[in-house]
């Protein structure tokens, strides 16, 4: 193992690394974050084969219900609870802006004190304290498991934002023209979205000067024309037969289209044909990934038609069948479940286990027992799932009391829930507290935060545990995906002639491949979905089926 601090970057950070990662077999390299100290190797052309992201690790063993009794989990805070991730790259141009400034640190430079502190961190003594934290966890194995997927996901997550995602500008550009019109001036409506707003005016006898971007006075001119909406909730407006109900619908559609990926996203975020997603690792407390700025993990079907391959490649797009569903039927142990989701759909295997009617009630009873649906048709067959899939309505069910009781839950591989904080504390001791006059009402406000947190527990521990399956079949797939070597038209780069992880999705990755391997990158994608069920589950009987989509636009994989 080789620990990398600060001083190494005098010595020429490219060239030890490229040496050493030549070694049979490559080292893991610890470092305090990922971001800071990837991304100027991959601009370097070195490949980093495994790493110990401490910064990530830290946080995982600080709430690790596997550690709690450790003194690592039990320290006071210091200063690497803190420590908050690095940016993947410089951030990107705005239109007009000058050039954006550079990373903290270029290879070869001496490392100055951060201005954070990160720098007063010692790398040495937190890896020690971290690995005595596993040492004496209760389940080292599924800790250190997950140690090593979430540091891999760093990896593929910084490597993401190096490649990029190919992203054809004019393609978006006609996007936008074709669904608002032509490019306006700034500050100004496009042509469609302006006929809009007048249509909607029109209905509602209003003004010129109401401004629908504006929800207030939106609702007050809706109110004052007779429509009874309390919100501009979808649901609601469609509740209402009026002639302002389509035009605000197809306004508050098209609203979304040009605030989140108009103009102005494609000028700050596209740059030499690739969207750089910045992805935070672990960003959600279930382990799942977010994202800063650009809207990664929200890309919307209208506009993945800009995502289009570089000639001589190809798209591979793959994602998982009813993920979560699958997790849990692995975790508990259901083997009737288990049953349920093999050969493919889940929903009709469910059907066909003769727990409920119609594929609808089998997706909708499942997410109810995975969310905490209460009411509707999730609640109405609750009980007929429970009876035919014991162990697993048993395990969200215990989660959920065990959330209501302010306990901690964990993941299979042991990343532990938060706890709910003050504010639920001190709604369930008003609850109990001396109110004659208001105990009913103090009551009703602790069962409402009760049940919220159980929700919350409830889910979070089939969630967290598809996040970790997740992370698995990124980590394999990157190794599989480097394995199958050079092909196709030359590029620079280290990934410039190779298949590689261009996005991902919660339960869904875009390779961006040479033409001539997208076979292979389709066969080695299955085969890391299924090594991923078996490192996390074992011989467990549940399958994790794969729809694969080799194309030239993302908008066709679907």
């Amino acid at each position: 193992m080789r620990v990398l601090r600060d001083t190494d970057r005098a010595e020429g950070l490219g060239a030890l690394v490229r040496d050493d990662e030549a070694a049979a077999p490559a080292p893991r390299w610890t470092w305090d974050d990922t971001n800071r100290w990837y991304p100027a190797l991959l601009d370097a052309g070195v490949r980093v084969e495994r790493a110990h992201d401490l910064r990530l690790a830290h946080a995982i063993l600080r709430r690790s219900p596997l550690t709690a009794r450790t003194p690592f989990a039990r320290a006071d805070p210091g200063p690497w609870d803190g420590l908050v991730p690095a940016p993947a790259g410089p951030p990107p141009s705005l239109p007009g802006a000058g050039p954006a400034p550079q990373g903290l640190f270029e290879l070869g430079d001496i490392a100055a004190p951060a201005r954070d502190g990160r720098d007063a961190r010692d790398p040495h003594a937190e890896l020690a304290a971290q690995e005595a934290a596993l040492a004496a966890a209760t389940d080292p194995g599924r800790l250190r498991f997950l140690l090593a997927a979430e540091s891999a996901g760093a990896l593929v997550a910084a490597e993401m934002h190096h490649t990029g995602l190919p992203w054809r500008a004019d393609v978006h550009d006609a996007i936008l023209t074709e669904r608002l019109g032509p490019r306006p001036p700034s500050g100004q409506r496009p042509v469609l979205l302006e006929a809009l707003a007048a249509r909607i005016r029109e209905a509602l006898d209003a003004p010129p000067s109401l401004n629908p971007d504006s929800h207030p006075s939106l609702l007050k001119a809706m109110q004052y024309a007779g429509v009874g909406v309390k919100s501009l909730s979808k649901w609601e407006l469609e509740e209402h037969d009026h002639p302002v109900v389509a035009p605000l619908l197809e306004y508050k559609k098209l609203a979304r289209l040009l605030t989140a990926n108009g103009w102005n996203w494609l000028d700050t975020w596209v740059r030499d044909g690739r969207f750089r997603p910045e992805y935070v690792v672990g960003g959600v407390v279930t382990g799942r990934w977010s994202s800063v700025g650009g809207g990664a993990l929200q890309l919307p079907k209208d506009v993945r038609r800009a995502v289009v391959a570089d000639p001589g490649w190809t798209l591979v797009v793959a994602d998982v069948a009813q993920l979560e569903p699958r997790v849990l039927a692995a975790m508990s142990g259901d083997a009737a479940m288990a049953a349920a989701g093999r050969g493919g759909d889940m929903y009709a295997g469910i059907v066909a286990s003769g727990a409920v009617a119609t594929r609808e009630l089998a997706k909708v009873g499942m997410l109810g027992a995975m969310y905490g649906g209460t009411t509707g048709a999730s609640a109405a067959v609750l009980p007929s799932l429970a009876r035919t899939f014991p162990r697993a309505i048993a395990l969200v069910e215990d989660a959920a009391r065990a959330g209501e009781r302010g306990e901690v839950v964990s993941t299979w591989l042991g990343r532990g829930s938060p706890l709910p904080g003050e504010p639920w504390a001190q709604v369930q001791a008003g609850a109990y507290a001396a109110e004659p006059a208001g105990s009913a009402d103090a009551a009703a406000r602790a069962r409402a935060y009760t049940r919220s947190w159980g929700r919350f527990t409830r889910n979070f521990v089939v969630q967290g545990t598809a996040a970790e399956w997740a992370l698995a079949w990124l980590a394999s797939a990157r190794r599989r995906l480097w394995d199958l070597g050079e092909a196709g038209p030359g590029g620079t780069g280290v990934f410039g002639r190779r298949p590689h992880l261009a996005f991902f999705l919660h339960d869904e990755v875009v390779v961006h491949t040479p033409a001539a391997l997208a076979d292979d990158v389709a066969r080695e994608l299955r085969q890391a979905a299924v090594e991923a069920g078996r490192l996390l589950f074992g011989d467990a009987p549940v399958e994790f089926p794969l729809t694969v989509a080799t194309v030239e636009t993302y908008a066709d994989a679907k």
